[in-house]
């Protein structure tokens, strides 16, 4: 049988160390690749032809929700599992709309990991019950619809690491803006929020489960 190859991308060692070991234990799997940032990622993905990609979605250089749009757009039929320490109610279902395949929390067992990599790499899609419910949410009329489904991608990237207590300079070197851009965003994000200042957006964050309390 020959095995599927599969690109991990991921800049923790020791996260695709584990990953690669549970891998070998199986028979239709192998790690024929391996990628410590997002450019390494893009750069292997146009390099190499791959069966799917694991891809965290928070790595230094191009990372989020911009890498999985440009690996679409360089290979559009290349399947991508989102594997994150993100809960799913912060990033899965914009993961999914920007063309990931599949969301899995770094929480998740060994063989749930096997079994959504086979889907993907197969055409299929997974994703958890609570990302189901999550999508059809999504699709249903809200009357009440929260402040930060309003928000676009980017002003959501620059919510969530606002809510993380990151500096505006410090975003805007992770995301190669200027401080006056990460600024502007800010001044919209709060805007669209109905809200004041960044405390009332981590507040925000913990209540609705977008970050954990202890993480802010």
């Amino acid at each position: 049988m020959e095995k599927l190859r599969v690109l991990l991308a991921d800049d923790h060692a020791i996260i695709r160390d584990g990953l690669k070991q549970i891998l070998a234990d199986t028979e239709d799997l192998a790690v024929c690749g391996e990628a410590a940032n997002g450019n390494e990622a893009l750069l292997l993905v146009r390099e190499q032809e791959w069966d799917v990609i694991v891809l965290d979605i928070s790595m230094p250089g191009r990372s989020g929700l911009d890498l999985i749009r440009l690996i679409r757009d360089e290979k559009p039929k290349l399947p991508i599992l989102i594997l994150s320490m993100h809960h799913e109610e912060q990033y899965a279902v914009r993961a999914l709309h920007a063309g990931a395949s599949g969301y899995l929390t770094k929480e998740s067992d060994a063989e749930l990991l096997v079994q959504a990599i086979r889907r993907v790499a197969h055409g299929g899609v997974y994703v958890s019950d609570t990302v189901a419910q999550l999508i059809a949410r999504g699709l249903m009329p809200a009357a009440n619809e929260l402040p930060h489904t309003t928000l676009s991608d980017r002003e959501y990237q620059i919510f969530h690491r606002l809510v993380l207590g990151q500096g505006l300079t410090d975003i805007a070197n992770e995301l190669s803006l200027s401080v006056k851009t990460i600024s502007t965003h800010k001044t919209r994000i709060l805007q669209k929020m109905s809200m004041t200042n960044t405390s009332e957006l981590i507040r925000y964050a913990v209540a609705h489960h977008l970050v954990k309390s202890t993480d802010v």
